[in-house]
């Protein structure tokens, strides 16, 4: 934490560390194995860059005006039309933290097994602990778990890359497209939080600059080492090959950690998202419940294929940065609008069924990108008519 009370680059570059540290991460690379080596690779790699270019812009736009990520949509879609993003947002946020505590207890339950619904308990517990510690006090225990889980990750790369080899079925290979797209789209989830974080930075620019990059790299190494499981060792089940390599408590400290310092990020800008709706809301203790819910969804509730899930992501928060790319870079808009920006809406809406549209098709770079296009270019072409007409 730096004099000013602001969190400094490097804390932020550790943040995006550990949220780019995740199982969910690791079992969404599984997927690419049957595109092989060099086409997987290359899906991941372009995926992330559409993902991440879009990520540091939201990350900007909150770090200059020192506004959370729900609160810079309002200055696109209005006063109103924003409580539409924060609703999805924490609806979307609340899944993820039940994904993550269900992917955190699957595992841990691979490597000790004591019952999957007693590493949901634990895993919450934790979470909720890192809640309440908080963002700006995370500073040196952010540095000894980022720390642990670097070297851990490393030798779990060791051990999958060293196993041999074992061919993955190329029938059940996705589309290049389809891979890009999958790619985008975890950097994309990402997308209504960053703010949330670089708002609080002593460098906005920086800030959000080391974040995006260092999340993007991160992810890229969770993807690859889920390539290379179904690839090379054979397996998509993470905790085995931790125990099969003798990992033991240090393979527990991976899955554990690694599920914790994401999953708190999820829950915390829920939190952050809900004092947009009203000033009543306390941000840590919104934060709180979302983690017991997710906590008792992952109980209740099977959620092994989260592939349709980040579909639905990207098709909701890729057309809404469009319009607030066009409308904060092009329109230069600085100033938060009341009620409805109607137009901001209408070209949202219909990036969102054009995105859904582009899902039939198979488009090499995903449909991430031509979505964003069309939304940006349709609005800064209704706000520079608009400007013309009041002229």
């Amino acid at each position: 934490m730096s004099k000013s009370g602001r969190t400094s680059v490097l804390e932020n570059g550790l943040i995006w560390f550990g949220a780019g540290v995740s199982l969910a991460e690791i079992l969404t690379g599984t997927y690419f194995a049957p595109l092989g080596a060099a086409t997987g690779i290359a899906a991941i790699i372009i995926g992330h860059i559409i993902g991440c270019f879009l990520l540091y812009l939201a990350g900007l736009i909150g770090g200059q005006q020192r506004r959370s990520s729900m609160e810079t949509v309002k200055l696109t879609f209005g006063a109103k039309g924003g409580l539409l993003f924060v609703i999805l947002n924490i609806i979307q946020l609340a899944g993820w933290t039940a994904i993550m505590i269900y992917d955190g207890a699957a595992a841990a339950v691979g490597a000790l097994p004591v019952g999957s619904w007693i590493w949901c308990v634990c895993i919450g517990a934790l979470i909720v602990i890192w809640i309440l510690i908080g963002v700006r006090n995370l500073g040196k225990v952010n540095i000894v778990a980022m720390s642990a889980l670097f070297i851990l990750t490393i030798i779990l790369c060791a051990v999958i890359f060293t196993g041999g080899s074992s061919a993955a079925d190329a029938s059940q290979a996705m589309s290049f497209g389809a891979a890009v797209e999958l790619s985008a789209s975890m950097p994309l989830s990402w997308l209504p939080c960053i703010s949330d974080y670089t708002r609080e930075a002593e460098k906005p620019r920086p800030a959000a600059l080391v974040s995006t990059i260092v999340y993007g790299l991160v992810s890229c190494w969770m993807f690859l080492i889920g390539m290379g499981a179904a690839s090379y060792a054979g397996t998509t089940d993470i905790a085995q090959i931790m125990v099969r390599a003798g990992l033991g408590i240090a393979g527990l400290v991976i899955i554990v950690f690694s599920t914790v310092t994401t999953t708190f990020l999820d829950a915390m800008s829920a939190g952050i998202s809900a004092e947009s709706i009203s000033s009543r809301i306390s941000g840590k203790w919104a934060a709180v419940a979302v983690t017991v819910i997710g906590s008792a969804l992952a109980i209740a509730f099977p959620m092994d294929d989260i592939t349709g899930f980040l579909y639905f992501i990207g098709s909701v928060f890729a057309p809404m940065i469009g319009v607030q790319i066009a409308d904060y870079f092009i329109l230069k808009n600085r100033s938060e609008r009341k009620g409805f920006t109607w137009p901001a809406l209408l070209v949202w809406l219909g990036g969102f069924l054009l995105y859904r549209y582009f899902m039939t098709l198979d488009i090499p770079c995903g449909n991430t990108l031509p979505a964003v296009a069309v939304c940006v270019a349709a609005y800064a072409c209704i706000g520079k008519l608009t400007e013309k007409k009041r002229k």
